[in-house]
């Protein structure tokens, strides 16, 4: 079997810390070029990683390699733009979330794969984790019965990523923790859910803490940066999705809030069956021979990273191997939940999709 000669365009925290190790845990890929517009990070990605080829323009990057794949982990304006041209020279595309900044540019990416006939994925890590992959196939064994609401979200106490950067400003990012963090568990959320199509949603955003300082120590990947810069995005999102069978959801995510501490959250509401999962540590709540039982499934140490399985899910697609379970119509589908979500927020009605 030949490996996948692969491209990556955009080398900062992202590529370093998630799809970096991601890419190499797999030995039928070779990173052959790496671009970014700032080339210092793309130097110390090639040295770091031994990358062959560097270049600071992604078109002249993908005109001149014979890649196979390519990977992008840009600011989200980029993602939909590199996506297509990609797609339209023939080659495959594993795009960090979130899809695009809006609902047309995200119909022009489905459209660009299906016509290039080439896989197209947007990174859903938190379908990998073991609890959800359990939860998903004892959901679709009918042991939950009808699902019909739920809540999920991530919420931090200080936890802005690079504030004053392209996070912060809506020209780059599209929105705050909602387009951050909202599309990870709102994705997992109606995926569990059996993917039910949304009717309308009703939310509100804020932002309160534009001016801070802080950062929460445990938060490794995520850093402060001083006053100033650009700061035109929410810090929280919370609202209510209705879908066409009847099912609600309830979401809440924030970048800074004065709460204990920070929480990843989603529970279940089943005729049959309840499940939450806090911090991916799942719990099943059901009732047997007429007793309530509470149920915590165990799972063994495999050292897998969501991220990286994901990336290797992208892979067997490629090669034929298996059939995507994300696809570029989950992808529009998430896009225009979002932006039903702000357009609600800023009139303060309910809106309909």
């Amino acid at each position: 079997m030949s490996r996948l000669k692969i491209g990556v365009i955009g080398t900062g925290n992202i590529f370093r810390h998630i799809h970096a190790p991601g890419w190499l845990s797999l030995p039928e890929v070779e990173l052959v070029a790496a671009c970014d517009s700032n080339r210092e990070l793309a130097e110390a990605a090639a040295k770091d990683f031994g990358i062959p080829r560097i270049y600071t323009d992604y078109r002249e990057m993908l005109e001149r390699e014979e890649l196979d794949a390519v990977g992008i982990s840009t600011p989200n304006l980029f993602h939909s733009e590199i996506s297509i041209f990609a797609l339209n020279r023939g080659i495959h595309v594993f795009c960090e979330k979130p899809d695009a900044i809006n609902p047309a540019e995200a119909r022009k990416m489905a459209e660009a794969a299906r016509q290039s006939g080439k896989v197209l994925m947007v990174m859903r890590n938190n379908r990998f984790t073991q609890a959800s992959q359990f939860l998903k196939r004892y959901i679709d064994s009918g042991a939950m019965g009808d699902i019909y609401t739920g809540r999920t979200g991530w919420i931090r106490r200080r936890g802005i990523p690079g504030r004053g950067g392209w996070f912060t400003t809506k020209a780059l990012s599209g929105g705050g923790p909602l387009i951050d963090l909202g599309v990870h568990m709102i994705d997992l959320a109606i995926w569990l859910m059996g993917n039910p199509k949304p009717m309308s949603v009703s939310a509100s955003t804020y932002t309160k803490f534009a001016g801070t300082t802080i950062s929460d120590p445990n938060l490794k990947q995520v850093t402060g940066r001083p006053v100033g810069g650009t700061f035109d995005v929410e810090d929280l999102a919370s609202g209510f999705i209705r879908f066409q069978n009847g099912a609600t959801l309830q979401i809440e995510f924030s970048w800074a809030s004065n709460i204990e501490h920070e929480s990843k959250f989603l529970e279940l509401r089943g005729t049959l069956a309840g499940c939450s999962m806090q911090n991916d540590d799942l719990k099943l709540f059901t009732e047997i021979e007429q007793v309530l039982c509470d149920i915590t499934p165990r799972f063994p140490k495999t050292g897998d990273q969501a991220h990286h399985l994901n990336i290797r899910h992208f892979i067997d697609c490629v090669f034929g191997r298996t059939e995507p379970i994300i696809t570029p119509e989950y992808g529009v589908d998430m896009i225009e939940i979002l932006s039903a979500i702000y357009e609600s927020a800023e009139t303060q009605t309910e809106v309909r999709l």
